[in-house]
């Protein structure tokens, strides 16, 4: 059989497709950004449809790019953003509201209210999560509530809720299968990652009905099969997984104590902790990392909502830049006498402080404040996110302390940025040479399930190593970054 396996990666501003030979290199790609819609301050959508399209544009053209043909491929993989929240007719197909994005807050009150009433510590319990508008299971229950007539058709069984891997699943097969992987939902809310089932405490508390959820699978799986009518041949689908579970396991992180962080329009650090459900004192996330022939592997996850995104901001609403890869040679020109802090919380600060009405500032400013100044608090505000999240899982877990960290994602091609990120972590970044690790992620579930491509043991030794990023920043100026840092945290947190 063919060891060509094409990739879907979704994205939360593009949609890429990607062709994988037998030797894991990228043999053809195509990627399209979609638009982004701000209906209120806080509040982020995608129209679906434009998902969709860019979905089979992307395959089409990527196809294209390889000279591989449909017939040519032993499987495809899918991975998503996560959290995103789609629900559709499942008569017609047609989704039934704009999808509501991960970043959006519009439901922060109800989420509040059911702190309130003390519904926390149970629901985290259960699903390793935090009552937060970060997650879907808020974001279903306020569209069947918005929607008219929506709940009631709900009950009945005649709409579908999926995140964007079970919409994708659904069109792809023609409306046969609706599923989706352990990954995607354990980050609903209401999924129990000790039981890996769907929980009806859960579904109770957040007025979510069970007809409309998907059937659950493991990451590597049988999907069924794509409809020849839309797609063009019937291709086996073998593969899902949510965008950071997806990078986690390309870059080969199978054994406890081994970290992935992603650095896109967020950033996202996993932490594997093998079969250990570790329960979290700091404010961070347990999550399921993947789930391979009915065994759950756990995971603890940091999660920052913007990364990539204060870059997109700066080159889009202000105009400082013109391209993303300008942003290291820039922070490299900054004053290094000016102490600017930018604290990115456009849609509310993450892990470890999850405070969903924090919104961004920027404090250091001075007459001498410039684009580069600008370029460098925003490059280095990711670094700063990222040694909360690695301080606050040495503090959970004994053995995330001699962890090296694995990094991907469009940031990582910045040597400032990654050498700069080493000198705050004080700790070793490893920028692997395929940096398309989501994507291959979910291409190695894929490859796996169609039995193309080897197990865990066989991939893990394919992974192969650009440059290490050593620490190389005095201890002295070190600390005196993260006391700005921290200060200008405390000074953006609506609780300070």
């Amino acid at each position: 059989m063919s060891p060509f396996i094409l990739a879907i990666d979704q994205g939360t501003t593009s949609t890429r497709a990607i062709v994988f030979d037998g030797s894991y290199h990228v043999r053809g790609v195509s990627q399209q950004e979609f638009p982004q819609h701000f209906p209120r301050s806080g509040w982020v959508e995608h129209d679906p449809e434009d998902i969709w399209r860019t979905v089979l544009e992307t395959m089409r053209f990527a196809l294209a790019h390889a000279s591989v043909s449909l017939s040519d491929l032993a499987a495809i993989g899918i991975t998503n953003q996560r959290e995103t929240t789609i629900l559709w007719d499942r008569e017609t197909g047609k989704p039934i509201h704009n999808a509501i994005v991960w970043q959006d807050r519009r439901t922060a009150d109800r989420c509040n209210a059911l702190k309130a009433e003390g519904a926390e510590p149970g629901l985290t319990e259960k699903t390793g999560l935090l009552l937060d508008p970060y997650f879907s299971g808020t974001k279903i229950a306020w569209i069947l509530d918005q929607v008219p007539g929506a709940r009631a058709r709900a009950e009945r069984g005649e709409l579908a809720f999926g995140t964007v891997d079970s919409f994708l699943l659904w069109r792809l097969t023609g409306g046969r299968v609706h599923a989706t992987d352990a990954t995607n939902a354990s980050r609903t809310m209401l999924f129990n990652i000790r039981t890996g089932e769907w929980d009806d405490e859960l579904l109770a508390l957040l007025r979510v009905p069970r007809a409309i959820l998907p059937e659950v699978k493991d990451s590597a799986d049988d999907f069924g099969v794509t409809d020849p009518a839309i797609v063009g041949a019937s291709i086996r689908i073998a593969g899902m997984a949510g965008d950071q579970h997806a990078a986690t396991l390309g870059q080969a992180c199978f054994q406890p104590g081994m970290m992935k962080s992603t650095y896109g329009t967020g950033c996202f650090a996993l932490l594997n902790t093998g079969g250990d459900r570790v329960v979290s004192k700091n404010r961070l996330l347990t999550t399921i990392a993947y789930r391979l022939d009915g065994r759950t592997t756990y995971a603890l996850e940091g999660s920052i909502f913007v990364a990539g995104a204060a870059i997109q901001w700066l080159r889009d609403g202000l105009g400082l830049l013109d391209r993303a890869d300008q942003a290291g040679p820039m922070a490299a020109q900054a004053d290094p006498h000016q102490d600017v802090y930018l604290v990115p919380a456009f849609t509310g600060l993450g892990a470890p402080w999850w405070d969903a009405e924090a919104r961004g500032a920027l404090f250091g400013l001075t007459r001498g404040t410039g684009p580069d100044e600008f370029v460098r608090a925003a490059l280095e505000s990711v670094c700063y996110q990222t040694r909360d999240l690695l301080d606050a899982m040495r503090r959970d877990w004994a053995r995330a302390g001699e962890t090296v960290l694995r990094v991907d994602g469009g940031m990582v091609a910045s040597d400032w940025t990654m050498q700069r990120l080493a000198d705050i972590l004080d700790a070793p970044v490893d920028r692997p040479m395929v940096l398309e690790t989501t994507a291959l992620g979910a291409a190695w579930l894929a490859g796996r399930q169609a039995g193309v491509w080897p197990a865990e043991e066989g991939f893990a030794a394919s992974w192969r190593l650009n440059r290490k990023f050593l620490p190389d920043m005095a201890s002295e100026k070190r600390e005196a970054k993260l006391a700005g840092w921290r200060d200008a945290v405390r000074r953006t947190l609506t609780s300070a």
